[in-house]
């Protein structure tokens, strides 16, 4: 059996696969001892043309069914004992399979490799996502710096690694979901006893290209699954957690919600002034307002999606009036990190956008 498993799912993004591949092409743990296993879910982009070309990987060729779904077939796809997941658009250092290794091999088999993945310095991202990108970065900071230990919370598939036995024992990851899939496996494998470690030298660059619409998407069906995370997944912690956590928010953060939750006309003016201070702030170098522009928004939609799962605002508020002190996160040590980003908002995502139609979309991916 091979020690280890690498596994891409990717959806049209054949440039950004390749540089993928290229740095795996290059990693000091030697290539015959791992392999590669890359799930094409539904590309239209020249990807599967691609893969049927390779000879020094596994490809698994299927119709668009989301990223779940792609990264099942890959584990099944898969022979090694490890599994390390690593998305399309995360360029791997060369020394990242050999320090996922390394971690594994100081611990038990009852760990769960979480790695950094670095905003590159060659690539201009868009104001929302270096946003995202600070966000992540802070949490890798706070977990180097010993501040508080990494949870399932942490599980982003771009760049994580464990025996690919607990994965099929936890059931794989469920295909209901689109998003935040990487998430809820990762609650079941706390619950099964599984501890989460951070190895801040497995670093991966993150090339993130995202959509405005994309990423404004992404904190509804968040505030959502985590609803639905709490009412049919058994994470009892998790609203109450999110309530408390809407209580000790930034006062602008809970002003915006209490104007504009259900309320569509007010929400659009807002998500729209924000955004024109966000655009401002970038025409002139004001970091600052971009950041907390996307963060309002953010926060907006994140909400709006828990309050639309529960049932409109009304019960949105009722439930943060009497809100408890949450139990503890699966897994978790200390509560020092956010159930949102930063100090006063957001979420972070490992975003798949699907086809809708029969065209072959731009900017698609996982």
């Amino acid at each position: 059996m091979l020690r280890l498993s690498v596994v891409i799912p990717t959806f049209n993004r054949l440039a950004s696969l390749q540089r993928t591949l290229a740095g795996l092409e290059h990693q000091t743990f030697p290539r015959a001892e791992f392999e590669i296993v890359v799930v094409s879910d539904g590309s239209c982009d020249g990807t599967n043309e691609f893969l049927r070309a390779q000879n020094n990987l596994g490809a698994v060729i299927q119709e668009n069914q989301g990223v779940a779904a792609a990264r099942n077939a890959g584990i099944a796809r898969a022979s090694g004992e490890i599994v390390l997941f690593v998305d399309d658009d995360v360029m791997p250092t060369p020394q990242l399979i050999a320090e996922h290794l390394a971690t594994h091999a100081r611990h038990r088999d009852d760990v769960i490799v979480l790695c950094p993945m670095l905003t590159p310095r060659d690539f201009k991202m868009a104001s929302w996502v270096r946003l995202e990108q600070a966000m992540l970065e802070k949490q890798y900071a706070d977990m180097s710096a010993g501040k508080w230990h990494a949870t399932a919370r942490q599980f982003y598939t771009g760049n994580t690694s464990l025996l690919r036995r607990h994965v099929v024992q936890a059931g794989g990851f469920d295909p209901s979901f689109r998003r935040a899939e990487d998430v809820e496996l990762a609650y079941r494998l706390a619950a099964r006893g599984l501890k989460f470690v951070f190895n801040a030298h497995a670093i991966g660059y993150h090339y993130a290209d995202r959509s405005f619409k994309s990423w404004f998407d992404i904190p509804y069906t968040y505030g959502r699954n985590d609803v639905i995370f709490t009412r049919d997944k058994n994470q009892t912690w998790l609203l109450p957690t999110v309530f408390d956590e809407f209580r000790k928010r930034n006062p602008l953060i809970r002003a915006l919600a209490h104007a504009c939750l259900d309320h569509s006309r007010a929400s659009a003016r807002a998500i729209t002034l924000l955004k024109f201070a966000a655009q401002c702030g970038d025409r002139c170098n004001l970091a600052a307002l971009p950041r907390v522009s996307f963060s309002g928004i953010f926060n907006l939609r994140y909400y709006q999606g828990v309050a639309d799962e529960l049932g409109g605002r009304a019960k949105f508020f009722a439930r943060v009036a009497r809100a408890e002190k949450p139990a503890r996160v699966p897994g978790e040590e200390s509560r020092e990190q956010s159930i949102i980003w930063g100090e006063d908002f957001g979420a972070v995502d490992n975003a798949f956008s699907q086809s809708t139609n029969g065209d072959c979309p731009r900017a698609q991916g996982y």
